[in-house]
């Protein structure tokens, strides 16, 4: 088993392609595409341990349960912190029809995307885990590579892009030149960090709890503009007084919003100042032209990427499907639909 970044010949060879998130999880299937696109999520009966569910339905479950059914997520930031659970996750989440096509293969292979400084441990977790569904050998993929070739960036060209997979734990920022990184970062705040932010905000000035399912209406609210200065000037949030519980709304003003959240984002800054200032000016100079790419969940946060236009003074794109590129990468590598870059030989001396 490797856990070195796979070849596009050894995945070209794969089965199927797992990508599993924090918040959500996607399955590629050679010859059958995205089969899976469900929230990392199980309910388990903790008397007895068994799965009542998986997915969507797992996650409507959130904060609705009686006391012996547990909502759990194996997946956290990127990193399977519980193997067996995520097993049993994603055997329910294919299903018997696609698990027992898959088991006809001979040597069945995988291939998973992994953050971009996963350690061996958190390596060795996904690796782990699809070899319990089967698979013989797993190859594991950078989620930067993958979400860039899934969002059609010309990733194997001598010429720099950048790209910025925002989740829901994490943010990735990389800049990529001939099919490796050249520099990258990753920074601890994602969609959550953002959520949380606007929750505290609630809370504290006007003493309103959210249920647990509907923190993202806010952003809803917020909707197209929200994060900009041209958008609606308030936003009415519906949620449980603290000290009542009763079912209050209030009006809020969509200005301290903006500013609630601002903290989460300019640590997103800094760490897009910090990979341009490693990375080698002929390429910052690529850059200039072509901006930044996001993808991700949360790249569809409103007015994230108007933010982030104002503060780079750099051209800022949003992938077509941000939330599947990652998958949809790695399904491009395992059709075999992504051309190397082949370089003439050249006599040795």
């Amino acid at each position: 088993m490797t856990a070195s970044t796979a070849s596009l010949e050894q995945l070209r060879r794969c089965h199927f392609a797992v990508d599993l998130g924090a918040a959500r999880t996607r399955v590629y299937v050679k010859g059958a595409g995205l089969v899976v696109d469900q929230p990392s999520a199980a309910a388990v009966n903790t008397r007895t341990g068994a799965l009542i569910a998986v997915g969507e339905f797992a996650e409507k479950m959130t904060g609705r349960t009686p006391d012996y059914i547990r909502v759990v997520r194996p997946v956290s930031g990127g990193t399977v912190v519980d193997i067996e659970m995520a097993q049993r996750m994603l055997r329910h989440l294919l299903g018997d029809k696609i698990r027992r096509a898959l088991r006809r293969k001979p040597r069945l292979r995988a291939a998973a995307c992994t953050p971009h400084d996963a350690d061996p441990l958190a390596q060795r977790a996904a690796i782990e885990t699809l070899v319990g569904l089967g698979a013989r050998r797993v190859e594991l993929v950078d989620t930067l590579i993958a979400a860039a070739v899934g969002c059609g960036l010309p990733v194997e060209q001598p010429e720099a892009t950048m790209i910025m997979v925002c989740g829901a734990h994490a943010t990735q920022v990389a800049v990529l030149s001939l099919g490796s990184i050249v520099t990258a970062e990753r920074i601890p705040v994602g969609g959550e960090a953002v959520d949380h932010a606007i929750v505290q905000l609630l809370r504290h000035q006007h003493e309103l709890v959210l249920p647990s399912q509907s923190v993202r209406p806010l952003q809803l609210a917020l909707s197209g503009n929200g994060l900009t200065p041209q958008g609606p000037a308030s936003t009415e949030i519906h949620g449980r007084d603290v000290a009542t519980g009763l079912a209050r709304s209030v009006r809020v003003d969509t200005a301290t919003v903006r500013n609630a959240i601002q903290t989460p984002l300019t640590a997103v800054l800094d760490g897009i100042g910090k990979v341009l200032r490693d990375c080698p000016p002929d390429l910052v100079a690529d850059l200039a032209d072509r901006g930044i790419m996001m993808v991700g969940g949360s790249a569809l946060l409103p007015g994230f990427d108007q933010m982030l236009r104002q503060a780079t003074g750099m051209p800022v794109h949003i992938a077509e499907r941000p939330d599947v590129c990652a998958v949809q990468g790695l399904g491009t590598m395992l059709e075999g639909r992504i051309e190397p870059l082949a370089l003439n030989p050249t006599s040795s001396d």
